[in-house]
């Protein structure tokens, strides 16, 4: 079978080495040079056997997904549990394509007792405008524009190693001092590190499941006595489980 992935997720990652492994011809799409760069150093978790798995860089709008979806079998779609543009653009394309799609769910993971819940970034940030202390933005650097009117210096953000992320990050105005580029997920002792040493009264979060990082986040935050904001996944984004969908395939095949 000749299948395409949108991802950019370690899951992605995952399920397209396992379907290659399987003998199918696989091709994941992701958009950018970090997407690449972390799809590819996971050959290293393939098998002799598996066959190889070409990747496609570049950000797509929904008509050059479809073009791109000529000639294949199945379409997966595994990007970020958030990124509901890309999951309705994948949608209109395979549609339009006429390439049966599955969506890969990352497992999502229960609310923690304490947690305060926003319904999206700009709901936290209204909430966070008026208290003190430092907050650290584990959210992604799209969210960074509803922090806007919060003091810069209370802002320390972590985010991806990517030249893209760095500059958008830059262009927020956040201090170069307050600023964490570094590939995840990290472990709850890194972050109980980094809570003390930036002195950080408020994490804001999304829903990462065990791939994010999310339990770990959770764990640092009740150890350092930090409270810990949640944006809430959004609706429509239901799918299946990797399990699931190896063995549609394996069975379709």
């Amino acid at each position: 079978m000749n299948i395409l992935i949108f991802s950019g997720t370690t899951e992605g990652r995952e399920i397209s080495y396992r379907l290659a492994e399987m003998g199918h011809r696989v091709t994941v799409s992701v958009a950018t040079v970090f997407g690449r760069a972390a799809q590819e150093s996971g050959r290293t978790a393939q098998k002799e056997t598996a066959g190889p798995v070409q990747v496609l860089q570049g950000r797509l709008e929904e008509a050059d997904m479809a073009r791109v979806l000529s000639g294949f079998d199945l379409c997966i779609d595994a990007t970020h549990p958030y990124a509901t543009a890309a999951g309705e653009n994948i949608r209109k394309a395979a549609d339009e394509a006429g390439v049966r799609l599955l969506r890969l769910q990352r497992e999502e993971s229960p609310v923690p007792e304490g947690a305060i819940v926003c319904e999206s970034a700009r709901q936290a940030a209204e909430l966070l405008k008026d208290t003190e202390g430092n907050i650290l933005l584990t959210c992604g650097v799209k969210s960074l524009a509803a922090f806007s009117e919060i003091e810069r210096k209370r802002l320390i953000v972590r985010i991806i190693p990517s030249e893209e992320s760095l500059r958008q990050t830059l262009q927020a105005d956040i201090p170069p001092a307050n600023i964490i580029a570094m590939e995840g997920p990290f472990s709850a002792e890194f972050n109980e590190l980094l809570i003390r040493e930036k002195q950080i009264r408020y994490l804001v979060t999304k829903d990462g499941g065990r791939a994010g990082g999310f339990p770990e986040k959770v764990k640092a935050c009740g150890n350092c006595g930090t409270a810990l904001v949640l944006i809430k996944r959004p609706a429509g984004r239901e799918g299946l489980s990797m399990d699931r969908i190896l063995d549609i395939v394996g069975k379709s095949a």
